[in-house]
């Protein structure tokens, strides 16, 4: 609060002092389920609304560069601790005393995450609850898609702070929004309710946030029963091909349909389909 016990804007949508100066031992945690063929990755910051210092965005680049390496997982998912936020993005208050040299240095780190979040060959869900701001807003966008919570709120307040948005809100957020929604957003720093971003398409699926978890692994699970050949192809079909011409993006969706016809994916598939049988799907050998 102000002199006047008026709240800021900032305060108004959510932002707050960190409820305790402690930092947890792990930044980022990294947990398997379904035989280790999914990753939940889990963002550890409570106390501060996972808000991403330097040392919290390395970590999450240790942890999906680790993901990227095992053949086993099939699936990620990330999500963030606590009750309040999914993430709140750049902790300001660690920004408070950083020289031009220092933010340039952080911008760097931040600018890898999300490249190697973008880069990541797995499909990776985005299970968001509570506030997404910022450059928590913008590593949702990042992921192969979003469920949420019916309670997230989901905003870029950069402007309010003197920033234009820097991590992908200005590419990705006209992407999955109206571009006059987004547009909207980044210039008011206004956020937008869960609902409304599911209206609009930007958010797959609601659910209840005592639910949420379980419709993520759910998902994620449904995904890794399928051929990670497949599914990393039809994923990689999808990026490359976006905003190419049409031809461009018929040949890139060809070549990695040719690439799984030659696999041993689709043997076991069509195999399993005519022996009226699951298939048994092998872990990629990269």
């Amino acid at each position: 609060m102000n002199e006047t016990n008026t709240p800021t804007r900032m305060q108004r949508i959510g932002y707050r002092a960190p409820t305790d100066d402690t930092e947890p031992d792990q930044l980022v945690q990294v947990e398997y389920a379904s035989e280790g063929r999914v990753a939940v990755i889990t963002l550890n910051r409570p106390h501060a609304d996972n808000a991403i210092t330097t040392e919290l965005a390395a970590a999450l680049i240790e942890a999906i560069e680790t993901i990227a390496a095992r053949a086993t997982v099939r699936c990620a998912v990330i999500t963030g601790a606590g009750e309040r936020a999914f993430s709140v993005g750049g902790d300001l208050r660690q920004r408070k005393s950083m020289t031009k040299e220092q933010w340039l240095r952080q911008r760097q780190v931040f600018d890898r995450v999300l490249y190697t979040l973008r880069q990541l060959r797995r499909p990776i869900i985005a299970a968001v609850h509570g506030m997404a701001y910022g450059g928590g807003c913008e590593i949702a966008i990042s992921t192969d898609f979003i469920i949420a919570s019916d309670d997230a709120l989901f905003g870029q307040p950069e402007a309010m702070v003197g920033l234009s948005a820097g991590g992908g809100g200005p590419i990705f957020l006209p992407r999955v929004l109206p571009p006059g929604v987004a547009m909207q957003m980044l210039m008011t720093g206004e956020p937008i309710t869960a609902r409304e971003a599911h209206r609009l398409g930007m958010v797959n699926e609601l659910h209840p946030r005592a639910d949420l978890m379980t419709a993520a692994l759910r998902l994620a699970e449904k995904i890794a029963a399928n051929s990670p050949t497949a599914v990393q192809a039809v994923k990689r079909a999808v990026l490359m091909g976006q905003g190419e011409p049409i031809e461009q993006a018929a040949a890139i969706m060809m070549e990695s349909h040719w690439r799984s016809v030659v696999h041993p994916d689709r043997v076991e598939g069509i195999s399993a389909f005519n022996e009226d049988r699951e298939p048994s799907f092998r872990d990629p050998d990269f």
